[in-house]
């Protein structure tokens, strides 16, 4: 048994969009900064497997392969406990970049079949993961854009 979920959202993340870009691409370093991203192993250029866990108390097991990278648009094809597409548009605004999710993914076997009764609930797990994921972007992003506009030779330091 399958169900399918289509989830998006809008976010705005006081980066320039090159930055935004290169935090994203940037799988191995998900868990410094996106608390439900609990590890991530490279499995190639282009595919890296990802443990991720929300509020609920089941891991996901998936396989990520880069579909698109190119500097407006990011996006994976996922497989493992989930199947389907991720992508995010970046959009330059004044003060930083418009952030567009679109995912479509389904869901198999006895997760999908608890998905026809839970599917609020898993919707909500879902809204608590990308919650953190945009806190933890922003933080990122932020410092990033901070460092990169400093001065060659410049040290900073936090208390």
């Amino acid at each position: 048994m399958s169900r399918s979920f289509v989830f998006g959202g809008r976010w705005h993340v006081p980066a320039p969009p090159a930055v935004v870009h290169d935090v994203l691409v940037d799988l191995e370093h998900y868990p410094r900064w996106w608390p439900q991203v609990v590890a991530v192993a490279s499995l190639g250029p282009d595919d890296a497997r990802v443990l991720c866990r929300s509020v609920l108390p089941y891991t996901l097991d998936l396989v990520l392969h880069a579909a698109d990278r190119s500097a407006s648009r990011l996006e994976v094809e996922v497989s493992g406990d989930l199947h389907g597409t991720v992508g995010f548009e970046l959009t330059p605004t004044d003060g930083g970049t418009r952030l567009d999710l679109d995912q479509r993914v389904g869901v198999g076997g006895l997760l999908g079949l608890a998905a026809y009764v839970a599917s609020p609930v898993l919707r909500w797990n879902h809204h608590r993961m990308m919650a953190g994921c945009v806190a933890g972007l922003t933080a990122r992003a932020t410092a990033q854009a901070m460092q990169n506009s400093l001065p060659s030779g410049s040290c900073m330091t936090t208390p």
